[in-house]
């Protein structure tokens, strides 16, 4: 497989590198006069092959680190200052504000999608579009969560009037795969539930942020939303080990999540917002519509490279099924489109990772040694930025491709006789985020979903697995997810149930009543917000 190169259009050429010298602490965007980070893309824009120069960014230090978290701090005043005391009302008209404000940054973003991550042009769309969309649906359910507890409640004598309040401090930390969309399903409610953040961008997908530094600063209050730059150990680690985090909201890898909330020396105290990895199994029975099955098992493993996780990562295929499923399946692989990300059609792109090609080459090599053989003829074909996917068949629990997350283009496939050995290795295995199930026989599939959904937090019924629509729930058992992310969840994961409790006698009913009537608190307030 060559290296692809094409004429780049007009529109999507890197025309003057960006040199992002600024960060967001405090409401101030602060020119950074230190040391600085290249942001290269693994894309070339020469025939030669050659890693393309973005830009830079800021290598901050523990210094500004520490910054960050004391603004995000003071703003949230141990839950008195202006932002988690702030009507519903206002708090929504800031996240409005800047939802209009980014929308106009559209192009730029989805352009450094392309070029920062190898994410096709469609999907760098998709992306950006998506996240608009879940702000304003996000704010949507905010309104209707705050309708619903504009009320009292009365049991045994006592008046409560219950809302959800913030937490305080989160420190949010993104993934390169979805820079924008995950990110902002981190940080969005988080902060429109009135908790402040200190964020920092993944290595890759960082410049794509930039663009929407100005719009966080015009739209929050100074201190709410704090934005820096550097590497994750040197920015985090002191921050956590303050004890001024109140919430780590990350998605990335359990080892990660371990190592960082580690620092924490109140655990007791630190809510987890965890997104993590998973090894998503598609299995396909005896009786599965192939055709179906086929097309699903080739979105779920190769959308974005299976850079997802959310991606499936391992086939189970019924041993009646499988010559005819691998044959069919490779040679679909092999069809696949491979180019840049705004070529016609394309399926394939660069890998964002420079040291990707040569990871999925080791999983490969151990499993071809240990007796599986690469079903796809193009499967393994090598460039500077990209392997090929290889179809591994038969692979074994010995292999590193079963054991390991490879979240890159390579598809173990595994046979199966009884429906019982894929159920018993998902109860064994340390993730449990979705499975993918391909059938149509109701007596078999019946008994086989009960099971899954003890396993597994969605099970999908011959579709590939995927994270939307995003008003259902995302999350995951043991290793894959801790809370739950999605429009209506994601505000809860974020805040507490907090109210105000009366005893029913005349005296406490006056104060109430002349309470609403004033309309002097934010807090009781029985207001129906349209």
């Amino acid at each position: 497989m060559k290296t692809n190169f094409q004429d780049i259009p007009t529109k999507y050429q890197i025309t003057e590198l960006k040199y992002q010298k600024t960060y967001l602490i405090g409401g101030e965007l602060k020119e950074w006069k230190g040391e600085m980070a290249d942001v290269y893309s693994t894309i070339s824009s020469t025939k030669d092959y050659k890693p393309t120069l973005l830009g830079t960014v800021p290598n901050l230090t523990a210094y500004e680190a520490i910054e960050a978290l004391n603004s995000a701090y003071r703003a949230y005043d141990k839950g008195q200052g202006l932002w988690p005391t702030m009507r519903v009302a206002d708090r929504i008209e800031c996240m409005e504000e800047f939802a209009s404000q980014m929308k106009t940054k559209r192009d730029e973003v989805v352009k450094l999608l392309m070029w920062e991550i190898g994410k096709s042009l469609p999907d760098s769309e998709k992306e950006f579009d998506r996240t608009v969309e879940y702000i304003y649906d996000t704010i949507e359910d905010y309104k209707q969560m705050d309708r619903n507890s504009a009320k009292f409640q009365k049991n045994s004598g006592v008046y409560a009037h219950v809302r959800r309040g913030p937490l305080g401090v989160v420190l949010c930390l993104g993934p390169y795969n979805y820079p924008l969309n995950e990110t902002f399903a981190l940080l969005i409610p988080a902060l429109i539930m009135g908790n402040t953040t200190i964020f920092k961008p993944a290595k890759h997908g960082v410049l794509l942020l930039s663009p929407l530094l100005e719009a966080f600063k015009n739209s929050f209050p100074e201190g709410v939303v704090n934005i820096i730059y550097g590497r994750g150990r040197v920015l985090a680690t002191p921050i956590m080990k303050t004890g001024k985090v109140d919430i780590l909201a990350l998605i990335g890898n359990s080892k990660s999540a371990n190592a960082i909330q580690a620092n924490h020396p109140y655990k007791n105290r630190l809510r987890l917002v965890l997104g993590l990895e998973a090894k998503n199994p598609g299995i396909v029975l005896p009786d599965a519509d192939l055709d179906l099955a086929i097309n699903e098992c080739i979105t779920g493993t190769t959308s974005f490279n299976g850079q997802r996780c959310t991606a499936l990562k391992v086939l189970y295929v019924h041993e009646h099924i499988i010559d005819k499923f691998n044959k069919r399946f490779a040679e679909r692989i092999d069809a696949l489109k491979y180019g840049n990300p705004w070529e016609d059609g394309v399926k394939l792109t660069p890998l964002p990772e420079p040291e990707k090609p040569a990871y999925i080459q080791e999983l490969i090599d151990d499993a071809t040694a240990k007796g599986a053989v690469i079903m796809n003829k193009k499967g393994g074909e090598t460039t500077d930025n990209y392997i090929f996917p290889a179809v591994l068949y038969p692979v074994t629990k010995d292999m590193r491709v079963y054991q390991e997350e490879q979240f890159g283009p390579v598809i173990p496939v595994v046979s199966f006789k009884n429906i019982q050995e894929p159920l018993d290795d998902m109860a064994e295995s340390n993730y449990g985020q979705q499975v993918s199930v391909f059938g149509s026989e109701v007596r078999t599939l019946a008994p086989l979903i009960d099971t899954l959904v003890n396993l597994v937090c969605r099970v999908n019924l011959n579709s590939a697995a995927q994270r939307g629509p995003d008003v259902y729930p995302f999350t995951g058992r043991k290793d894959s997810a801790v809370s739950t992310l999605s429009v209506h969840d994601a505000l809860r994961s974020f805040s507490i149930r907090t109210f105000v409790a009366s005893k029913d006698t005349p005296y406490n009913n006056a104060i109430l009543e002349e309470l609403l009537d004033k309309k002097t608190s934010n807090f009781i307030s029985t207001d129906y917000l349209l």
